[in-house]
């Protein structure tokens, strides 16, 4: 599990690198393109996220799949995905490419909602590479070979680097495009992994072996059916996390620039930070998932339960880490000294709620190994955005109780704290007791072993 939880990390942080490249690309062109970031990125991640749940939570099928050796229904299942992959990509684009009422409702700025809206139009158009992509990731971390998703990954990052510069300041021959030219790389490097990921389907022995360059079958109810109740709930409680961060940016963004700056910032530490339990709960869930298929409930529990506590000790290593660097994490986002002081406040807030983030993390994705998806939903739902996001909401623009408005961001991020802390509790006890329930029950039907005569 290791070996695999270090190959994801190594390629998630290649994709959360993304990210930071954009982040002191767009910080060291002017504190507006980083505000304007802040709103596209917020858009956009949300978005993508919430719809890469739809394929990530496939990963337990798949898994099951191989660990029970049923290897010729692995080919028709993922050519099935590519039917949710284009539905998630028509919703998702639906939304990218025309963003304005989110960002009227959420009272962007007007100086701000150009520049977003042009970044969204670019990365919009990337969005169903991206998503064919995930499903290539998924498929190749649920059969236990996450290096080869590692290394095009760390490619595109290579790429993205270099990209992301040279089309936000211009120069040999090419105008500068500020803000947008983040959301071109981004863009590029998208078809970039569609591409080679589908070139290594079609090469690679190991893959040409499971038969999924086949033609398409028509839609299977039946197997779509079985994708949407693992998927949907899976992919709301994903929306449901991501839209209680993200729309704090766009809620921020009414503060000023510097806010929205400074919030980028600590989203984009946020983001970077969770790659570590994110890379741990896909290793683990895929290993929990070949255990359940090969019917070895107790196995599945033993590995459950300690990706839970490795996850809680890297958290909180990296929470005080973090604590204690937070002015010079600032100082390497930006130079603006207002910026970077707000930001400094807010990564002391989010060095309390990484370990909660840990926690909540690796316990999700397990859940979902055990087809558990609907409660979790609603947890997520009532604590995040009825104590996270409302309740900074309340505390930044009308107070709560005795309590002034702070209008600081701050307040959001003081209350996303609370609510991550009381979910993480919430879903360890949940799978705790589903993996325990499922260990005795599978000991209840075990035959009596009869001595021998």
């Amino acid at each position: 599990m290791g070996r695999d939880a270090w190959a994801v990390f190594i390629g998630q942080i290649a994709v959360m690198g993304f990210g930071v490249v954009d982040t002191i690309v767009a910080g060291r062109h002017s504190e507006l393109s980083l505000a304007a970031l802040s709103i596209g990125s917020a858009v956009f991640v949300t978005v993508y996220v919430s719809l890469m749940g739809l394929l990530t939570a496939l990963l337990p099928i798949w898994a099951e799949l191989h660990g029970a050796r049923k290897l010729d229904h692995i080919g028709p299942s993922v050519r099935q995905s590519l039917y949710v992959c284009a539905a998630a990509s028509v919703l998702g684009m639906a939304v990218l490419l025309q963003p304005a009422p989110i960002l009227r409702w959420t009272e962007v700025p007007e100086n701000l909602r150009p520049i977003a809206t042009d970044y969204l139009a670019v990365v919009g158009w990337s969005l169903p590479a991206a998503l064919l992509f995930r499903a290539f990731g998924t498929l190749s971390q649920a059969l236990g070979r996450p290096q080869l998703v590692s290394w095009l990954q760390v490619i595109a990052l290579a790429v993205k680097l270099p990209l992301s510069v040279w089309l936000t300041f211009g120069g040999a021959g090419m105008p500068e495009l500020g803000v947008v030219g983040c959301a071109w790389a981004t863009f590029v490097v998208n078809f970039l992994l569609c591409a080679l990921a589908l070139g290594l389907i079609h090469k690679q022995v190991f893959y040409r072996s499971l038969a999924l360059w086949r033609r398409l079958e028509r839609p299977h109810a039946p197997t779509l059916l079985a994708f949407a109740r693992l998927g949907v709930p899976a992919a709301l409680t994903i929306a449901v996390e991501i839209t209680s961060f993200t729309l704090m940016a766009l809620f921020i963004a009414r503060l000023g620039t510097t806010a929205a700056a400074a919030h980028q910032i600590t989203a984009n530490v946020t983001a970077l930070l969770y790659m570590v339990p994110l890379s741990l709960a896909v290793a683990a869930s895929a290993r929990v998932g070949r255990w359940r298929g090969a019917r070895d409930e107790a196995r599945a529990r033993t590995v459950a339960l300690q990706a839970c506590w490795v996850g809680a000790g890297l958290g909180g290593v990296l929470a005080l880490l973090l604590f204690a660097g937070r002015p010079w994490v600032a100082a390497i986002y930006t130079t603006n000294a207002a910026v970077a002081l707000l930001a400094t406040r807010l990564l002391g807030w989010l060095a309390l709620m990484h370990l909660a983030d840990a926690l909540q993390t690796v316990a999700i994705f397990l859940l979902r190994c055990w087809r558990v998806t609907f409660a979790p939903f609603l947890v997520y739902g009532l604590v995040l955005w009825g104590v996270g996001l409302a309740g900074g909401y309340l505390l930044a623009y009308r107070g709560l109780g005795p309590l002034a408005p702070w209008q600081s961001p701050v307040a959001f991020w003081c209350a996303g704290a609370c609510a991550l802390w009381g979910v993480a509790l919430t879903v360890q006890w949940m799978l705790r007791r589903v993996s325990a329930r499922a260990v005795a029950r599978q000991a209840a039907l075990k035959p009596l072993v009869q001595p021998s005569a």
